[in-house]
């Protein structure tokens, strides 16, 4: 069984590394991956005007509630859905994902983790503009939508839109359930040492917790998601923010490590460079989701007859889950020296997290560390069974949704054995796949986004 798990980890990081690293074209590297998303990000934000700058004041407006309306068509508020979106993000990639780009990457992989957000906010604002004036309205009032809908209403591509659907069942089982339960054993074992031989238990405990919540679909998912998400950030960020507040002086040069790492050839070696943008890339791409189109199809269901409205919304997503949390976790790695020193192999993903605010805070940092990836995961694994179940319902009907969450729950239990690395190469190639359909879709109507921004940014007066 090892021998087997050890071939598959093989066979499948050689495709994931294929799809995500540089690949040789005329005997030089080309980076693919950052050239199809970061650059469809980078066309997206000239193209949008810098709309992530522009309306930044206004997104955090539309979720304090100023603009709901009760009686506009869809089943959450505005805040509810950044919520469920946000608890698909906010979660291992913050912790485990991070941790993950900077031991195999290095520091640099946090600085294209900046990038991937940064352009990632107009295009996750594109995606979810389209989502909601695509969407498809039940006569009960539930809602349908997402890239799948967006491809089939706007495009006339039904086989692009089943292809998508297909890769987001896929990837729900990946990203948003495997590698969800595998953090949260990893997480533990490193707190309690004895647990690691009970890894099947845990992935029980937490299987029966996930198939409690997704029972009652995308409203009790968001209600569950709204109460968690902003818990469980206040407690992480705060106990990042102490450390962080503790060694201000170490911050700056943490900082300079990590451009000096991403861009310094003659200091880190172009190979070193090649390994961060692969893993920052990829790492920032699982953290935020931008470009996937997975917080489309829960941005889909708010309530608001403003596409655009809720595109604004959504690309605040990013910039929480990257920009803020995700460099919180970064810097202290970095400044409590846990990714420099001699350090476990084992010391990879959530585990080198937690020593990490281990070195900081004692016992009490692996502790946030690890009850706080409790919650994150947990969280994420929720809102990625919405994305699959919209999923299957859009390629199967709505009777292969309840089978669909059964066979969901019983994957969390798979995912807290597998090993780690097998489960992140599964995630990385089914999203790169799953990215591909989305991607062409935004930049084939990225001029409607265009004109439906100016209408409502000139209605609005928002410049």
């Amino acid at each position: 069984m090892t021998e087997m798990l050890n071939q598959l980890t093989a066979w499948s990081g050689k495709i994931a590394g294929y799809l995500w690293g540089p690949v040789p074209i005329a005997g030089y590297p080309v980076p693919l991956t950052v050239i199809f998303l970061v650059g469809t990000g980078f066309y997206l934000t000239v193209r949008l005007r810098f709309i992530q700058f522009r309306g930044f004041k206004h997104s955090f407006q539309l979720i304090s509630g100023k603009y709901d309306k009760s009686t506009d068509p869809g089943e959450v508020t505005h805040f509810q859905a950044l919520s469920t979106a946000l608890s698909a993000t906010v979660g291992t990639g913050n912790i485990a994902g991070v941790a993950t780009a900077i031991a195999f990457g290095g520091p640099g992989a946090v600085f294209w983790m900046w990038i991937t957000a940064l352009v990632g906010m107009a295009t996750k604002f594109t995606s979810c503009t389209l989502a909601l004036k695509y969407r498809d309205m039940h006569p009960d009032g539930s809602v349908s939508g997402g890239p799948m809908y967006t491809l089939k209403n706007a495009l006339n591509m039904p086989r692009l839109a089943t292809a998508f659907a297909v890769f987001t069942l896929i990837a729900s089982f990946g990203i948003g359930n495997m590698v969800q339960a595998n953090s949260v054993a990893d997480g533990l074992g490193y707190l309690f040492p004895d647990i690691n031989g009970y890894r099947l238990v845990i992935g029980v405990v937490i299987a029966i917790m996930v198939g409690l919540v997704i029972i009652g679909g995308i409203k009790r998912i968001a209600k569950v998601s709204s109460h968690i998400v902003p818990f469980m950030a206040i407690i992480y960020c705060g106990a990042a923010l102490l450390i962080l507040i503790m060694n201000a002086g170490k911050i700056p040069a943490a900082l300079a490590t990590i451009v000096n790492h991403a861009l310094n050839p003659y200091a880190v070696g172009g190979g070193a460079i090649g390994a961060a943008i692969q893993y920052g890339v990829a790492r920032g791409v699982f953290s935020n989701e931008a470009g996937l189109g997975s917080a489309p199809m829960a941005h889909a269901a708010a309530r608001t007859n403003e596409p655009v409205r809720e595109g604004l919304v959504a690309m605040l997503g990013p910039f929480i889950d990257t920009i803020v949390i995700c460099t919180m976790t970064a810097l202290v790695i970095i400044i409590m020296g846990a990714w420099g020193e001699a350090r476990p192999e084992e010391l990879k993903g959530a585990a080198l997290s937690a020593h990490a605010f281990s070195l900081a805070l004692g016992k009490f940092g692996g502790w946030v560390v690890g009850f706080g990836l409790m919650f994150f995961a947990y969280s994420t694994i929720i809102a990625w069974s919405y994305y699959g179940d919209r999923s299957a319902e859009f390629l199967f009907g709505e009777r292969a949704v309840l089978p669909y969450r059964i066979i969901y729950t019983v994957l969390v239990v798979i995912g807290a054995y597998v090993p780690l690395q097998l489960v992140w190469n599964f995630a990385d190639i089914a999203n790169m796949l799953m990215a591909a359909p989305n991607l062409i879709s935004l930049i084939l109507l990225a001029g409607l986004v265009k004109k439906l921004s100016d209408e409502y940014m000139e209605k609005q007066n928002v410049n």
